[in-house]
Parts: C-alpha cells; structure tokens; sequence
C-alpha cells in the first residue's frame, strides 16, 4: 500500500509532537509512560527554590520527581504552597514519613527527601505528609552573619558618630589647647621625675639615719609586744570579780542603812536620837549661859576658909 505525501506528512507531525509532549514532561519529571506513580502531598510556607524538576529521594536514591506546586486554597492557609511528588519506587513507608526540602548541591539546586518512618499505618498514594525545610549551609551562615553584621553597622555608626564629634572638637583653637595640655603634662611628668630623683638623693644621703631608726621602731615595737604580754598575764579576770564582789557589798550595806539597820542606819533613821541630841544641846547651851551668868553657883573658893556672904545673900 503506498501512502500519500500528506499522509506521511501527517504521520511525521504527529510523531514530532508527540516526542515534544514525552521530552518536555520528562523535563518536568513525569513520565507518561509509567501509568500507575504514587503521588503525595506535603506543605511548606517556603519552598527555597524548589521546583518540578527537582528530584525526590528515598536515604539518598532517586525515587521520583516534584510533579507540581500550587498554592494552598484553603483561606484558613492562605499562601502556603502544596508540594505534590511522585515515587515510581515500590518502597513502602507509613504517614508519619517527613517530606524533608534540602539543598542538593553548593550551587543552590534543591531537592526533596522522604524521611521515611515504618510506625504507625501505611502511606498510601494521595496522602498528605507532615513537611520540613532543612537549612543549608548558605541559610545558616546568613541567619550567623545578620545579627554580627546589624551589631557591626551600629558600632560603625557609633565611630561615624565619634569621629564626627571628634573632628568638630579637634579645630583650630581645640588642637591648640589639646597641644598646651600635652606640654602640661609632660611639665608635669618631667616634675615628677625630678622629685623622684630628689627623693632617691636623700635616702641615699640618709641611708645610716634611716636604718637606726627602723632599728629602733623595731626595738620599740618589740618592747610594746612585751608589755602587751605582761598585761596580759596579769589576772584581771581576777581583779574585776574582786571589784565587783567589794560593790557588790557596799551597796548591801547601803541598803542596810536606808531600812535603819546597824548604828549608823539608826544614827540617819531614829527620830529620837535627833530629839534627845538636841535636847542635851539645849540643854548645854543653858548650863553654859547659866555657868557664865552667875559663875559662883557653881565655883565657891574661899582663901581663908569663910563662905562668900554675897553668894549666901545672893541665895537666900
């Protein structure tokens, strides 16, 4: 049977554009030859530049491809992005796998890796797995760098600050004055150095002098460390209890005069003894003033042996 040009034409064409259709699936990982893949789903808020051409791996091993990637159309999850795989592997893992997007190469390519887990019940094609982005090694280096680069702007814009600060103080007339205080200072050093050297001088001079007298603050001391011994030796423990006891006994004795005890306390307490001790010195003063008024009562002397007449007069 001989075809006709068109029909070859035909036949050609719809070979081309069949082989187009398998190569650009293929480039996006289906194959349209395997009629039966499984496929599963995972979420993520942030892919890091996954794509469908990405492949899928099972411990390393290519098992599949990333056959698309949608955004989530539930508003409860608005913006977050469902990953959809295939694995064309026969190996079984259960649901609590993790869908795990890593980065496949130092170039930035990406990739995603099934960590499979064999508790609980069995994955099954169309089923949704928990899924993770794992950080490389970029990500990490960048999330370290970004707090030591903010800390380093600032301390930049410190010393920007400082230097600015700096420049204004240091004019014409600051630098002069910054220049007169060095010269000050170095006036004041070179004084220094000179008291020192002074200093030096007369210890020198006076080396025999101080040693004689660290000499004798030695002995001094030595004689105060010997009399602090010999204080201490002495028993004031004993004296104290001495003192204390003799106080001790003139205040019971004290006390014994208030309530009137012992002669003394009668002396200071008994009214009758006040009374009659004044009484006799009543008593005195009368005989007194009587002895001196009419002193031949009481001394009769008579050289010749007669009685004084004015005094028997005086009586009668």
């Amino acid at each position: 049977m001989k075809l006709s040009r068109e029909l070859k034409t035909g036949l050609v064409t719809a070979i081309i554009i069949a082989l187009f259709f398998w190569g650009y699936n293929f480039m996006k990982g289906q194959n349209i030859f395997d009629t039966s893949p499984r496929t599963y789903f995972a979420k993520y808020s942030n892919i890091g530049g996954l794509s469908t051409a990405s492949n899928v791996t099972i411990n390393g091993m290519k098992v599949g491809k990333i056959v698309d990637i949608t955004f989530d159309r539930d508003p409860e999850s608005r913006g977050m992005l469902i990953v959809e795989f295939g694995v064309n592997n026969d190996f079984k893992f259960s649901k609590n796998s993790i869908a795990t997007i890593y980065s496949a190469s130092l170039m930035g390519g990406k990739a995603l890796s099934i960590d499979a887990s064999f508790e609980g019940e069995e994955a099954l094609s169309g089923d949704l797995l928990a899924g993770k982005v794992e950080r490389d090694m970029f990500t990490s280096l960048g999330e370290t760098i970004n707090p030591v680069q903010v800390k380093l702007e600032r301390v930049l814009e410190s010393a920007d600050s400082l230097l600015n600060g700096l420049n204004s103080v240091l004019n014409k007339e600051g630098r002069r004055n910054l220049s007169e205080t060095i010269s000050g200072l170095n006036e004041t050093v070179s004084g220094f150095k000179n008291a020192s050297v002074s200093l030096n001088n007369v210890i020198n001079e006076n080396k025999d002098e101080l040693s004689s007298s660290i000499s004798n603050l030695a002995v001094t001391t030595e004689n105060f460390a010997k009399i602090s011994d010999s204080l201490v030796s002495i028993n004031i423990v004993g004296t104290v209890d001495a003192l204390r006891e003799s106080i001790t006994r003139f205040g019971i004795i004290m006390e014994g005069i208030e309530q009137g005890e012992g002669s003394v306390g009668k002396l200071l307490k008994d009214d009758g003894l006040y009374i009659n001790l004044e009484n006799a010195s009543k008593e005195l003063e009368e005989l007194l003033r009587e002895i001196k008024e009419h002193p031949r009562r009481f001394v009769n002397i008579s050289i010749f042996g007669k009685k004084d007449k004015g005094y028997q007069e005086k009586e009668e």
